[in-house]
């Protein structure tokens, strides 16, 4: 069956260091994915680093620049750019300026909450 999500229907989530928009999820009736749009507002960080214990996550920017910290090296991300990261690399993505950042995240599975984990900093890894 296909899922349609229309604009007034997206979900906003209050998580911790961003804005994030759900745009299809298990709760929209998608079987094996979810996307959102995150926003990070310059200034403190207000999110750890986390990992996704069995999927991977591709994160592609839409706007601005920032930093993609991770267990495997440091990324420099620019508008345009497409990163993938691997089930299990611990990540944090950091905006080192002072205009927004804007990603869309995909995720190959139906709900990220199960096999999300976060830590309070990188000195918990």
């Amino acid at each position: 069956m296909v899922s349609f999500v229309g604009s007034q229907e997206r979900k906003q989530l209050n998580l911790p260091g961003r804005n994030s928009l759900e745009l299809m999820s298990k709760s929209f009736g998608s079987s094996s994915t979810t996307v959102r749009i995150v926003e990070i507002e310059s200034g403190p960080i207000n999110r750890g680093p986390h990992l996704h214990d069995t999927f991977e996550e591709v994160i592609h920017v839409l706007e601005g620049s920032g930093l993609l910290k991770t267990s495997e090296g440091d990324f420099i991300l620019s508008k345009g750019d497409t990163v993938c990261i691997p089930a299990g690399v611990l990540h944090q993505t950091i905006n080192n300026t002072d205009a927004i950042v804007r990603l869309i995240c995909l995720f190959p599975v139906d709900d990220i909450r199960h096999g999300t984990k976060e830590l309070e900093s990188w000195s918990n890894a």
